[in-house]
């Protein structure tokens, strides 16, 4: 287990405890997060995580994760054109520019969370 996604699977264990708590939730289904291509987090072993996670939440035991990828996308600022940001990393494709930064990619966010009617 990566030190890292266990962290963040902490942190958002503990912020659906907290949603749930608050509209009188006692059992999530799933949770959605959206996790952008180079925030540095593993897929695999974020789950690995969750798993591990969700069983000590009575709350959480049965929720699945789910992960939306959200593609890299840059920004030149000498050409004004936006690329994928992995294929092409901080230089322009278009025009060549270093010039460049980051439109999204990096984001981690709860997206949503699934309730059992």
């Amino acid at each position: 287990m990566d030190m890292h996604e266990l962290g963040v699977v902490f942190y958002v264990v503990k912020d659906v405890k907290q949603v749930a708590e608050e509209n009188a939730v006692e059992k999530v289904a799933s949770v959605t997060l959206q996790i952008g291509e180079v925030s540095g987090i593993v897929h695999e072993y974020l789950i690995d995580c969750w798993n591990w996670a969700r069983k000590k939440e009575p709350a959480m035991e049965e929720a699945e994760l789910f992960i939306e990828p959200i593609d890299a996308v840059s920004f030149c600022e000498d050409c004004e054109q936006e690329y994928p940001t992995v294929q092409y990393a901080k230089i322009c494709p278009h025009c060549g520019s270093k010039h460049t930064s980051l439109l999204r990619g990096n984001e981690f966010l709860i997206k949503e969370i699934g309730v059992y009617d």
